[in-house]
């Protein structure tokens, strides 16, 4: 038996809650499937960028930020956000790796797309992967600031950073996908998609 044609959810009213510097949150009503409505809630998020670097003696570098959210540490990718207008995300990754790591690469490949936690956010991570490593000056005008202070950079492996994912040492969700992504292309050698593909 073939699947029913899929559900139109529909936005019957949506209200802003909260309008905030990077986020901003909206209580949505939306139609759902066999009639009736139900209400939503929405985080908005302009969206991100994180980089799997990754030198020529195959390790990667690998970021230690304090997050606040979750009261701890965390090892993470070079990442930031794309809140720079008008700017596409292969130059935001370029920059967030020149701010964060102080590094440019030569080439450039797209590992994955993924949304974060799609139940109550938009946010969608874009991560790339970047190879032939050379040191850069900071870009102009970037200051480093906040938690960025406190942050310290290490080259690992790449396959002791994938045990590391699972040892559980790894926990932030764009260093969990695109170390286990870069690992695959190392190994599997998977079709990736343009680098300028969203």
């Amino acid at each position: 038996m073939p699947d029913a044609a899929p559900h139109a959810y529909r936005v019957l009213d949506s209200e802003t809650l909260f309008d905030g510097r990077v986020i901003s949150l909206r209580r949505d009503t939306v139609a759902m499937p066999g009639g009736g409505d139900s209400v939503r809630e929405v985080v908005a998020h302009p969206g991100a960028v994180a980089v799997v670097a990754v030198d020529d003696e195959d390790r990667v570098l690998l970021l230690r930020q304090y997050r606040h959210p979750v009261g701890r540490y965390l090892w993470e990718l070079p990442a930031g956000l794309r809140d720079a207008d008008g700017e596409p995300p292969l130059e935001t990754a370029k920059r967030e790796l020149a701010e964060e790591a102080l590094l440019a690469a030569e080439r450039w490949s797209l590992l994955t797309t993924h949304y974060s936690s799609p139940g109550f956010t938009d946010e969608q991570v874009l991560i790339y992967l970047a190879e032939g490593l050379s040191a850069v000056d900071r870009p102009e005008g970037f200051v480093v600031e906040h938690e960025e202070l406190d942050m310290t950079l290490e080259r690992v492996p790449l396959a002791d950073a994938v045990q590391r994912v699972f040892d559980g040492d790894i926990r932030n969700a764009s260093a969990v996908v695109g170390l286990l992504a870069a690992a695959q292309v190392r190994t599997g050698r998977p079709r990736l998609r343009d680098v300028d593909a969203v």
